[in-house]
């Protein structure tokens, strides 16, 4: 006999709070591995990209063959019961920092189960010559905005932090490992996650660009440079830059990068806000937002668009990957986990609101498309309209 689920928006702060405590964090764990470290994790044998393959016609339609959800977003979204109901206990301070801290748990014992050495990985950067990079490469004349300086991702200083700094790489291998879960590696999950990605990239500026070359990248919110290896990797002729408003985040990019063999196009690295960048327009052929405009409300998100249109040579490709209101996983996260999931993200409800597509059809861009690149992800591109 099956046990009688219970609606969401009927759980009792009480049941919310006890499984918190009781770290309910197994349906998230998969496949327990050997701990795997930022240096042996890049030494890693590189494998051939494995792309999800689709049927021919829908790969003739540009769309890859994960399952969508029936809703277009998440119940716990916007003015429903769930939704308030999250809401009610994010105002209460004691339990709002219970939420984040089992968030926080969550996310380390996720990753470390997985053979992820989150905590590791952190003393290794705060332990480094790290700092002395941020002395570089900070920008004094940058005024943040106001939603970047409150308590973000558990952090209570956001992305202005060296925590928050140190632990975004391990936090980023653990989103790789969630996506694909019956991946055999956490290799072979980013190489899904991240070759997907790259590969809707390509194929919308090849189709869409008008043979426009790809010879300069921008990758705005660049956090520590993963993103950005991965664009400079893909196309090794293109001068590549990341772009990001913590001085945090682009001091471990320029520290990680400096480990790595040199590039015969170095990656540079600008703080800057992506709203306001103060670059020249029309500089650049793609510009990539990777797992950004969530962490954004409505107004940042469109700002962001604006100057990406702006920055964009004519044909230019604008790519933005990020949680996708339609995916089935994420519609059916259990109540547990979509409350820790919005306690450490504020602007959740505003990004699954947003009508993404419309928002930047809007702008101007033309050829706007959105498929899903992995289970979770979607990736939404679009072009500025050719000469």
């Amino acid at each position: 006999m099956k046990a009688k689920s219970t609606p969401s928006s009927q759980l009792s702060m009480a049941s919310i709070t006890t499984q918190f405590m009781g770290a309910n964090i197994r349906g998230l764990c998969q496949s327990p591995a050997t701990p795997t470290t930022l240096k042996n994790f890049q030494q890693t044998r590189r494998r051939k990209i494995l792309l999800v393959q689709a049927t021919s016609s829908a790969r003739a339609n540009n769309s890859l063959s994960f399952c969508e959800g029936e809703r277009e977003r998440p119940h716990w979204t916007g003015d429903t019961p769930a939704s308030r109901f999250v809401a009610t206990l994010t105002t209460i301070p004691p339990l709002y920092n219970l939420m984040k801290f089992g968030a926080r748990q969550v996310l380390i014992s996720t990753a470390e189960k997985n053979g992820i050495a989150w905590r590791e990985m952190a003393r290794e950067i705060l332990a480094s010559e790290v700092y002395k990079e941020k002395e570089d490469i900070e920008n004094p004349s940058v005024i943040y905005p106001d939603y970047y300086l409150k308590p973000f991702h558990a952090y209570k200083q956001g992305n202005l932090s060296w925590e928050a700094a140190a632990e975004v790489e391990a936090a980023t291998m653990s989103m790789c490992r969630r996506a694909i879960p019956s991946a055999a590696s956490l290799e072979e999950a980013t190489q899904i996650v991240r070759g997907n990605w790259l590969q809707a990239i390509e194929d919308h500026h090849i189709q869409n660009s008008g043979g426009l070359a790809i010879t300069d990248i921008l990758d705005v919110g660049c956090s520590v440079g993963v993103s950005t290896r991965f664009l400079a990797d893909k196309f090794p002729c293109a001068d590549v830059m990341g772009l990001d408003l913590s001085p945090y985040f682009l001091a471990v990019a320029e520290y990680k990068e400096k480990l790595r063999p040199s590039r015969e196009k170095p990656i540079k690295w600008i703080h800057a806000n992506g709203e306001e960048t103060g670059l020249p327009s029309a500089l650049f052929d793609i510009i990539s937002l990777a797992f950004v405009i969530h962490e954004c409300p409505q107004c940042a998100i469109r700002g962001l668009l604006k100057e990406a249109y702006r920055l964009l040579r004519p044909g230019g490709t604008v790519a933005l990957t990020d949680n996708s209101p339609k995916s089935k996983i994420i519609q059916n996260l259990s109540p547990v986990l979509f409350t820790l999931m919005k306690s450490t993200e504020p602007h959740l409800d505003e990004y699954f609101l947003l009508n993404l597509e419309d928002a930047m059809q809007e702008i101007g861009f033309v050829n706007v498309q959105s498929i899903l690149t992995d289970p979770r992800h979607r990736t939404v591109t679009a072009s500025v309209p050719t000469l």
